[in-house]
C-alpha cells in the first residue's frame, strides 16, 4: 500500500526532471504507455541529460546497459522503483 502512495510522487518527480530538459512538456499529455523520446521529441543528448538528471536528483545509479530498458514513462517508473525499493 506504500508503494502506490509513492508512486504519483516519483512520477511527479520524473516529470519535473523531463520538465527541465524539455520544458514545453505538457504533463497532462504524457502516456505511460508510449515511448518517452517520440512523445517530447527528445534527442540522444537530451535522453542523456534526462537519465543522468534522474540519477544525480534520486540518487540512484542507471547503468548504460539499462538505457535500452527505459523506453516509455511506465517503463522507467517501474525500473525506479525496483532501484529505490
Amino acid at each position: 500500500m506504500e508503494k502506490t502512495a509513492a508512486n504519483p510522487d516519483l512520477r511527479g518527480k520524473v516529470i519535473a526532471i523531463l520538465g527541465s530538459i524539455a520544458p514545453e512538456i505538457e504533463e497532462a499529455e504524457l502516456r505511460d504507455d508510449h515511448p518517452l523520446r517520440q512523445q517530447v521529441d527528445l534527442d540522444s543528448m537530451d535522453w542523456l541529460n534526462f537519465l543522468i538528471g534522474i540519477s544525480e536528483q534520486l540518487n540512484v545509479s542507471i547503468p548504460e546497459a539499462d538505457y535500452g530498458r527505459l523506453v516509455t514513462l511506465g517503463d522507467l517508473l517501474d525500473y525506479l522503483r525496483t532501484k529505490l525499493g
